[in-house]
């Protein structure tokens, strides 16, 4: 662990939410999709670029004192 640590090598995991892909959409009717932005606290479906950020912040200089966590980005479902 103290080498990966000394090269700077982080391990983190990105957990998503409800995204606005076809892998979520497909076969949900609206009413469906529009149960789950009501159970978001942020109302909306996440988008695949609000998962893409969360990666980029992780991967860059912002997140090199991360290490060992799960982020859940998923609008605040919990």
């Amino acid at each position: 662990m103290q080498d990966e640590a000394r090269r700077n090598v982080t391990v983190n995991a990105v957990a998503p939410g409800v995204v606005n892909t076809t892998l979520f959409t497909d076969g949900k009717t609206p009413q469906m999709i529009a149960g789950f932005v009501e159970r978001t606290p942020l109302g909306r479906l996440g988008e695949p670029e609000d998962i893409a950020e969360t990666i980029a912040a992780l991967c860059g200089p912002e997140g090199a004192w991360i290490n060992g966590q799960t982020v859940f980005a998923n609008g605040g479902i919990v």
